[in-house]
């Protein structure tokens, strides 16, 4: 009950009620309220009218004798009065009854003093409601009978309202029922809707507990294109791309495994094939090839750490000028081309370039796992060509090589981690199949792109990297 009662839906339910009631109530309130002044003020206006007319016609007949003017009053005052139970006394200046129409009051000849009465004296209409002989509420009308402009007396007429408050009182206890019907309704509605409002939600929620407890497959079902259906197309793409995650997550954590694997499982191999034998230069190979086998450990956890660097997207950013940097990796990469006699040239548009904000170590590395890879790929007696160039926005670096290529299918691929072309070849030249990898990673950071191509009919692979000029397009 707890939990319901701090739910969206007996939140919504609630406000709909609450809001619906006030207004409901403001109604009966103004409608009652419109109803009882009506009902007085035509009432009021009704009896008043009477009084005049009594006035008028008694004051053409006025005679302060009781004995004589009840016969010359009551033809007048009952012909006004005929059809109603209003009550009606006429009264001389001094208080004294000249004429009641309540036979069994006995009020002929005695005073008779109202506040209404002393006001009607004074030459003044006046109306009281409630007056203090009433046993039920009544209301009090008194004019003045005037004759040649001098008041000789008043008219005094009082009628019950009960009828009215009945009236109201009814109006009131229907407006109640109606209000209460409408509530219900009105409730009963809200829950409806709040339950088609609230059912995707609860939809949602699920999924999202799903998803936070690993399960990145679950999917909300998406209807319409309100505010709730982009909310749920929100949690799908969320769980898309955290399962996406965990996907490559567990595809790393099983490449590491069997990278880290091959290594080991080679070196134990050795070791224990050392232990079989007694051969003093036998043992010295199998060292070296423990040793071979630690350095591309080495590497590998190298590697793996730069990637991890990367991927928390801290880069130390600093003016630097591509051209020295592309000469140094050239110098360094040269004995590993002397090696294969592959012949390395540059190609620089200008003399100079524009500084460029980059972390000088990543990019660095990126650069050089790129013209590293295109030397290893490349045959005997090959070249790499190494070109920079810019224009308003970007430094442009390209590598063209003039190796085996790369088939279009397999371009999307080349920077994931761990993949290799040629598995065996890349273990024969001691690569990781990282290096790629690192140099997309290194190059998204600093807000640029990277993109491979063939030379010419499938042969050859040309490398470009684009860095933006503008420091404030870097993404840190």
């Amino acid at each position: 009950m707890k939990r319901f009662a701090g739910s969206t839906r007996f939140i919504m339910v609630t406000t709909y009620i609450v809001i619906i009631a006030a207004s409901l109530l403001m109604l009966t309130v103004c409608t009652v309220s419109m109803l009882n002044k009506s009902l007085y003020s035509s009432e009021k206006a009704g009896v008043l009218a009477k009084a005049n007319i009594i006035a008028q016609t008694v004051s053409e007949v006025w005679n302060t004798d009781p004995e004589i003017s009840t016969e010359q009053f009551a033809s007048s005052v009952q012909n006004s009065l005929s059809g109603t139970r209003i009550r009606g006394i006429v009264v001389d200046n001094s208080y004294r009854v000249l004429y009641d129409t309540s036979r069994g009051s006995e009020m002929s000849g005695k005073v008779f003093i109202r506040d209404v009465l002393k006001k009607s004296l004074d030459g003044e209409q006046a109306v009281v409601i409630n007056d203090s002989e009433a046993e039920s509420k009544m209301l009090s009308v008194a004019v003045p009978v005037t004759i040649d402009g001098q008041t000789v007396g008043g008219v005094y007429l009082a009628s019950s309202v009960d009828k009215i408050d009945n009236t109201i009182n009814s109006a009131r206890a229907s407006l109640a029922i109606f209000s209460v019907m409408i509530a219900i309704i009105i409730g009963m509605v809200s829950f409806g809707i709040s339950t088609i409002i609230t059912a995707p939600m609860a939809e949602i929620r699920e999924a999202a507990r799903k998803i936070s407890k690993g399960d990145f497959k679950a999917r909300v079902k998406v209807s319409g294109q309100n505010d709730i259906a982009e909310m749920g197309e929100a949690i799908n793409y969320m769980a898309q791309e955290l399962e996406l995650i965990e996907d490559r997550r567990r595809k790393f954590v099983s490449d590491v495994s069997h990278e880290l694997k091959t290594p080991m499982t080679g070196i134990k191999l050795i070791c224990d094939t050392c232990e079989e034998i007694d051969d003093p230069q036998m043992q010295k190979e199998f060292i070296s090839d423990i040793s071979t086998e630690v350095d591309r450990l080495s590497r590998l956890v190298e590697k793996l750490l730069t990637l991890s660097r990367l991927d928390e997207g801290k880069i130390t950013l600093e003016p630097v000028d591509v051209k020295p940097m592309i000469e140094k990796i050239i110098r360094n990469l040269m004995p590993v081309a002397n090696k294969k006699d592959i012949r390395i040239y540059t190609d620089y548009r200008y003399e100079s370039y524009p500084p460029v904000m980059l972390d000088y170590d990543k990019m660095f590395e990126a650069f050089y796992n790129i013209a590293d890879n295109a030397i290893k790929y490349s045959p005997e007696g090959g070249h790499l060509h190494v070109g920079v160039d810019c224009d308003t926005e970007n430094i442009i670096v390209t590598f063209e090589d003039n190796g085996a290529g790369i088939p279009v299918d397999e371009r999307e691929h080349i920077f994931e981690r761990f993949y290799r072309l040629d598995d065996s070849r890349a273990r024969d030249t001691g690569g990781t199949g990282l290096g790629l990898a690192i140099a997309k990673e290194a190059v998204a950071a600093h807000g640029g792109n990277i993109a491979v191509d063939s030379v010419k009919d499938g042969e050859g692979s040309i490398f470009m990297v684009k860095l933006p000029l503008r420091s404030e397009e870097v993404q840190s």
